[in-house]
Protein backbone atom coordinates (compact mmCIF):
# COMPACT_ATOMS: atom_id res chain seq x y z
CA UNK A 1 0.00 0.00 0.00
CA UNK A 2 1.18 3.39 -1.19
CA UNK A 3 0.22 6.78 0.34
CA UNK A 4 1.76 10.42 0.80
CA UNK A 5 0.49 11.92 3.67
CA UNK A 6 1.05 15.39 4.19
CA UNK A 7 0.69 16.56 7.45
CA UNK A 8 -0.90 19.98 8.15
CA UNK A 9 0.25 23.68 9.37
CA UNK A 10 -1.38 27.04 8.97
CA UNK A 11 -0.20 29.09 6.27
CA UNK A 12 -0.89 32.67 5.24
CA UNK A 13 -2.67 34.34 2.35
CA UNK A 14 -5.94 33.81 0.31
CA UNK A 15 -7.13 32.04 -2.50
CA UNK A 16 -8.48 33.61 -5.65
CA UNK A 17 -11.53 32.72 -7.43
CA UNK A 18 -11.32 29.42 -9.91
CA UNK A 19 -10.61 29.85 -13.26
CA UNK A 20 -13.35 28.63 -15.63
CA UNK A 21 -11.51 26.51 -17.68
CA UNK A 22 -14.19 26.17 -20.63
CA UNK A 23 -15.14 29.12 -21.62
CA UNK A 24 -12.12 30.11 -24.23
CA UNK A 25 -13.88 31.73 -26.87
CA UNK A 26 -13.36 35.18 -26.91
CA UNK A 27 -16.70 37.10 -26.60
CA UNK A 28 -18.56 37.42 -30.02
CA UNK A 29 -17.42 41.43 -31.10
CA UNK A 30 -21.03 41.56 -32.01
CA UNK A 31 -22.72 41.25 -28.57
CA UNK A 32 -22.53 43.47 -26.49
CA UNK A 33 -23.03 46.18 -28.67
CA UNK A 34 -23.36 50.04 -27.60
CA UNK A 35 -26.38 51.06 -25.29
CA UNK A 36 -29.38 53.19 -27.11
CA UNK A 37 -28.12 50.89 -30.41
CA UNK A 38 -31.15 50.13 -32.77
CA UNK A 39 -32.95 46.32 -31.97
CA UNK A 40 -31.23 44.43 -34.89
CA UNK A 41 -34.24 42.84 -37.06
CA UNK A 42 -35.70 39.83 -36.33
CA UNK A 43 -34.86 36.57 -38.34
CA UNK A 44 -37.41 35.36 -41.06
CA UNK A 45 -39.93 32.78 -39.82
CA UNK A 46 -38.14 30.42 -42.49
CA UNK A 47 -34.41 30.31 -40.98
CA UNK A 48 -35.64 30.80 -37.49
CA UNK A 49 -38.03 27.23 -38.08
CA UNK A 50 -34.30 26.04 -39.36
CA UNK A 51 -32.50 26.97 -36.56
CA UNK A 52 -35.16 25.16 -34.74
CA UNK A 53 -35.08 21.95 -36.41
CA UNK A 54 -31.76 21.90 -36.16
CA UNK A 55 -31.97 22.41 -32.78
CA UNK A 56 -29.43 25.52 -32.39
CA UNK A 57 -31.12 27.66 -29.41
CA UNK A 58 -27.72 30.07 -28.72
CA UNK A 59 -27.46 30.40 -32.52
CA UNK A 60 -30.84 31.25 -33.17
CA UNK A 61 -30.58 33.71 -30.02
CA UNK A 62 -27.83 35.43 -30.96
CA UNK A 63 -28.03 35.47 -34.59
CA UNK A 64 -30.34 38.47 -34.89
CA UNK A 65 -27.53 40.62 -33.69
CA UNK A 66 -24.50 38.98 -35.32
CA UNK A 67 -26.14 39.27 -38.78
CA UNK A 68 -26.70 42.99 -38.40
CA UNK A 69 -22.53 43.97 -37.38
CA UNK A 70 -21.90 42.01 -39.82
CA UNK A 71 -24.21 43.25 -42.43
CA UNK A 72 -22.88 47.01 -41.21
CA UNK A 73 -19.26 46.06 -40.44
CA UNK A 74 -18.87 44.06 -44.13
CA UNK A 75 -17.75 40.49 -42.44
CA UNK A 76 -16.28 37.53 -44.33
CA UNK A 77 -19.35 35.39 -44.70
CA UNK A 78 -16.46 32.89 -42.93
CA UNK A 79 -16.02 35.14 -40.07
CA UNK A 80 -19.79 35.45 -39.54
CA UNK A 81 -20.18 31.50 -39.16
CA UNK A 82 -17.13 31.61 -36.79
CA UNK A 83 -19.09 33.75 -34.77
CA UNK A 84 -22.19 32.32 -34.63
CA UNK A 85 -21.35 28.48 -33.92
CA UNK A 86 -19.16 29.89 -31.44
CA UNK A 87 -22.06 31.64 -29.89
CA UNK A 88 -23.57 27.58 -29.71
CA UNK A 89 -20.91 25.92 -28.64
CA UNK A 90 -20.85 28.77 -25.71
CA UNK A 91 -24.27 28.26 -24.89
CA UNK A 92 -24.41 24.31 -24.80
CA UNK A 93 -21.20 24.67 -22.77
CA UNK A 94 -22.77 27.07 -19.99
CA UNK A 95 -26.08 24.54 -20.35
CA UNK A 96 -23.90 21.07 -19.40
CA UNK A 97 -21.89 22.81 -16.54
CA UNK A 98 -25.37 24.24 -15.24
CA UNK A 99 -27.03 20.46 -15.22
CA UNK A 100 -23.89 18.90 -14.32
CA UNK A 101 -23.71 20.92 -11.32
CA UNK A 102 -27.66 20.26 -10.62
CA UNK A 103 -26.62 16.37 -11.13
CA UNK A 104 -23.22 16.34 -8.80
CA UNK A 105 -25.93 17.27 -5.96
CA UNK A 106 -22.68 19.61 -4.06
CA UNK A 107 -24.64 20.09 -1.08
CA UNK A 108 -23.45 23.89 -0.41
CA UNK A 109 -22.44 25.66 -3.54
CA UNK A 110 -18.55 26.01 -1.72
CA UNK A 111 -15.89 27.30 -4.37
CA UNK A 112 -12.82 28.58 -3.88
CA UNK A 113 -13.87 32.11 -4.18
CA UNK A 114 -15.10 31.45 -0.66
CA UNK A 115 -12.31 29.86 0.37
CA UNK A 116 -10.05 31.44 2.82
CA UNK A 117 -6.65 30.14 2.05
CA UNK A 118 -4.95 31.84 5.46
CA UNK A 119 -7.54 30.00 7.78
CA UNK A 120 -6.83 26.51 6.69
CA UNK A 121 -4.38 24.04 7.92
CA UNK A 122 -3.95 22.57 4.76
CA UNK A 123 -0.45 23.63 3.46
CA UNK A 124 -0.33 26.44 0.55
CA UNK A 125 1.42 23.51 -1.67
CA UNK A 126 -0.84 20.75 -1.32
CA UNK A 127 -3.75 23.25 -2.12
CA UNK A 128 -2.31 24.84 -5.27
CA UNK A 129 -1.52 20.84 -6.34
CA UNK A 130 -4.77 19.23 -5.75
CA UNK A 131 -6.72 22.15 -7.47
CA UNK A 132 -4.68 21.76 -10.78
CA UNK A 133 -6.88 18.76 -10.41
CA UNK A 134 -3.89 16.64 -12.62
CA UNK A 135 -4.39 13.68 -9.95
CA UNK A 136 -7.68 13.71 -11.16
CA UNK A 137 -6.63 13.29 -14.83
CA UNK A 138 -4.42 10.14 -13.66
CA UNK A 139 -7.30 8.72 -11.46
CA UNK A 140 -6.24 8.97 -7.82
CA UNK A 141 -7.34 9.38 -4.92
CA UNK A 142 -7.96 12.14 -1.95
CA UNK A 143 -8.57 11.51 1.28
CA UNK A 144 -8.66 14.32 4.12
CA UNK A 145 -9.20 13.33 7.71
CA UNK A 146 -9.72 15.85 10.65
CA UNK A 147 -11.56 17.25 13.18
CA UNK A 148 -14.74 18.88 12.23
CA UNK A 149 -14.65 22.48 10.94
CA UNK A 150 -11.44 22.53 9.90
CA UNK A 151 -12.19 22.68 6.42
CA UNK A 152 -12.30 19.13 4.73
CA UNK A 153 -15.90 19.43 3.30
CA UNK A 154 -15.43 23.05 1.99
CA UNK A 155 -12.10 22.30 0.24
CA UNK A 156 -13.36 19.42 -1.47
CA UNK A 157 -16.37 21.25 -2.54
CA UNK A 158 -14.55 23.76 -3.80
CA UNK A 159 -12.57 21.15 -6.07
CA UNK A 160 -15.44 19.68 -7.14
CA UNK A 161 -17.09 22.60 -8.59
CA UNK A 162 -13.75 23.49 -9.96
CA UNK A 163 -13.90 19.90 -11.81
CA UNK A 164 -17.00 20.58 -13.09
CA UNK A 165 -15.77 24.07 -15.22
CA UNK A 166 -13.15 21.88 -16.71
CA UNK A 167 -15.55 20.35 -18.27
CA UNK A 168 -15.95 16.74 -15.87
CA UNK A 169 -18.63 14.99 -13.87
CA UNK A 170 -18.89 15.04 -10.11
CA UNK A 171 -20.84 12.47 -8.12
CA UNK A 172 -21.22 13.37 -4.22
CA UNK A 173 -22.45 11.67 -1.57
CA UNK A 174 -22.81 11.04 2.58
CA UNK A 175 -22.05 7.25 3.60
CA UNK A 176 -25.51 7.08 4.56
CA UNK A 177 -27.04 8.67 1.10
CA UNK A 178 -24.53 6.27 -0.68
CA UNK A 179 -25.81 3.06 1.16
CA UNK A 180 -29.13 4.25 0.54
CA UNK A 181 -28.28 4.47 -3.16
CA UNK A 182 -27.17 1.34 -3.44
CA UNK A 183 -29.81 -0.47 -1.01
CA UNK A 184 -32.64 1.02 -3.33
CA UNK A 185 -31.07 -0.75 -5.93
CA UNK A 186 -30.49 -3.82 -4.47
CA UNK A 187 -34.20 -4.05 -3.74
CA UNK A 188 -34.98 -4.39 -8.00
CA UNK A 189 -31.49 -5.96 -8.75
CA UNK A 190 -30.26 -2.98 -10.09
CA UNK A 191 -26.31 -2.37 -8.34
CA UNK A 192 -24.49 -3.19 -11.12
CA UNK A 193 -26.33 -0.42 -13.12
CA UNK A 194 -26.29 1.85 -10.25
CA UNK A 195 -22.47 1.56 -9.23
CA UNK A 196 -21.93 2.01 -13.20
CA UNK A 197 -23.74 4.96 -13.56
CA UNK A 198 -22.09 6.74 -10.38
CA UNK A 199 -18.43 5.98 -11.96
CA UNK A 200 -18.94 7.65 -15.04
CA UNK A 201 -18.33 10.72 -13.08
CA UNK A 202 -14.25 11.59 -13.45
CA UNK A 203 -14.56 12.75 -9.24
CA UNK A 204 -16.67 10.62 -6.63
CA UNK A 205 -16.88 11.99 -3.69
CA UNK A 206 -17.99 10.80 0.09
CA UNK A 207 -18.19 13.27 2.72
CA UNK A 208 -18.74 13.30 6.02
CA UNK A 209 -17.68 9.55 7.15
CA UNK A 210 -17.55 8.47 10.53
CA UNK A 211 -20.38 11.06 11.95
CA UNK A 212 -22.81 8.69 12.27
CA UNK A 213 -22.88 5.39 12.72
CA UNK A 214 -21.93 2.85 9.69
CA UNK A 215 -22.11 -1.23 9.78
CA UNK A 216 -22.97 -3.75 7.33
CA UNK A 217 -24.87 -2.14 4.38
CA UNK A 218 -22.35 0.65 4.31
CA UNK A 219 -19.08 -1.23 4.39
CA UNK A 220 -20.70 -3.18 1.85
CA UNK A 221 -21.78 0.00 -0.37
CA UNK A 222 -18.97 1.34 0.00
CA UNK A 223 -16.26 -1.04 -0.66
CA UNK A 224 -18.83 -1.54 -4.24
CA UNK A 225 -18.06 2.08 -5.12
CA UNK A 226 -14.22 1.97 -4.17
CA UNK A 227 -13.72 -1.25 -6.35
CA UNK A 228 -15.48 -0.08 -9.26
CA UNK A 229 -13.73 3.03 -9.27
CA UNK A 230 -10.56 1.71 -8.75
CA UNK A 231 -7.80 3.15 -10.57
CA UNK A 232 -10.46 4.30 -13.06
CA UNK A 233 -11.91 7.12 -11.34
CA UNK A 234 -10.84 9.33 -8.88
CA UNK A 235 -12.41 9.30 -5.21
CA UNK A 236 -12.58 12.15 -2.20
CA UNK A 237 -13.27 10.87 0.87
CA UNK A 238 -13.70 13.67 4.20
CA UNK A 239 -13.64 12.09 7.43
CA UNK A 240 -12.95 12.89 11.50
CA UNK A 241 -11.24 9.51 11.08
CA UNK A 242 -7.77 8.51 9.04
CA UNK A 243 -8.93 6.12 7.08
CA UNK A 244 -6.87 3.40 8.83
CA UNK A 245 -9.66 3.51 11.28
CA UNK A 246 -12.46 2.82 9.61
CA UNK A 247 -12.46 -0.64 10.61
CA UNK A 248 -14.04 1.07 13.83
CA UNK A 249 -16.76 1.61 11.37
CA UNK A 250 -17.43 -1.00 9.75
CA UNK A 251 -16.60 -5.01 9.69
CA UNK A 252 -12.97 -5.21 9.64
CA UNK A 253 -12.62 -7.72 6.26
CA UNK A 254 -14.66 -5.16 4.14
CA UNK A 255 -12.62 -2.04 6.11
CA UNK A 256 -9.39 -3.69 5.54
CA UNK A 257 -10.53 -4.51 1.59
CA UNK A 258 -11.95 -1.19 1.01
CA UNK A 259 -8.83 0.83 2.42
CA UNK A 260 -6.25 -1.18 0.75
CA UNK A 261 -7.76 -0.09 -2.58
CA UNK A 262 -8.52 3.58 -1.15
CA UNK A 263 -5.38 4.43 -0.45
CA UNK A 264 -3.04 2.57 -3.12
CA UNK A 265 -2.75 5.67 -5.29
CA UNK A 266 -3.87 8.45 -2.49
CA UNK A 267 -3.28 11.72 -1.51
CA UNK A 268 -3.44 11.73 2.26
CA UNK A 269 -4.15 14.86 3.92
CA UNK A 270 -4.34 15.19 7.79
CA UNK A 271 -6.34 18.53 8.84
CA UNK A 272 -5.80 20.36 12.69
CA UNK A 273 -6.92 22.84 14.28
CA UNK A 274 -9.93 24.45 15.98
CA UNK A 275 -13.34 24.55 14.33
CA UNK A 276 -13.79 27.53 11.79
CA UNK A 277 -17.04 27.60 12.19
CA UNK A 278 -17.19 27.48 16.13
CA UNK A 279 -14.70 30.36 15.83
CA UNK A 280 -16.89 32.25 13.62
CA UNK A 281 -19.63 32.12 15.82
CA UNK A 282 -17.98 33.10 18.86
CA UNK A 283 -16.33 36.03 17.17
CA UNK A 284 -19.79 36.74 16.43
CA UNK A 285 -19.02 36.75 12.64
CA UNK A 286 -21.43 33.57 12.29
CA UNK A 287 -24.94 35.81 11.30
CA UNK A 288 -25.89 39.35 10.29
CA UNK A 289 -25.76 41.86 12.92
CA UNK A 290 -29.47 42.34 14.15
CA UNK A 291 -30.39 46.03 13.08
Amino acid sequence: MTATTTRTRRSVGNRSAATDLTDTTPPSPALGSTPGAPTPPPLGDDLLAVLTRMRLPYLRKAAPEVLAVARAQRWDPAEVLRVLIAEEITGRDAATRRMRRKNAGLPAGKTFESWREADSSIPPGTQSGLASLEWIHRAENLAIAGPSGTGKSHFVEAIADKVIDAGMRVAWFTLESLTATIGRAAVDGSVARTIARITRAELIVVDDIGMLPAGQAAGEAFYRLVDAAYERRSLAVTSNIHPSGFDTLMPKTLATATVDRLLHHAHVVLTEGNSLRLSEATAGRGVMPLT
